[in-house]
């Protein structure tokens, strides 16, 4: 979304279409992150992430052997995909 003078954000339109599924793996990636930061892997207030070695949306479950600390910017580029492939993703 775009950030400009004047915008602000609509957080109870977000929660009302995302859907239940999406709903249920943010909140896995929460208690993933919460677990990480009370463990000491991951300080509180730092640019690193959670990282799922096999996506929740693959499958993959919120075990801590399936869970890495990677930057921002690794998660991010990355996002679980080998270079040169495309992403899977559904289309409306």
């Amino acid at each position: 979304m775009p950030s400009s003078p004047g915008y602000t954000r609509d957080y109870k339109r977000e929660a009302q279409i995302e859907s239940p599924k999406a709903k249920k793996d943010r909140i896995k990636r929460v208690l993933a992150r919460r677990k990480a930061i009370k463990e000491g892997r991951v300080a509180k207030h730092s640019t690193q992430q959670i990282d799922h070695k096999k996506p929740l949306r693959s499958g993959g479950s919120n075990a801590k052997s399936n869970q890495r600390v990677v930057s921002r910017s690794k998660n991010t580029s990355d996002n679980g995909q080998h270079p040169g492939k495309k992403q899977n993703r559904k289309r409306k």
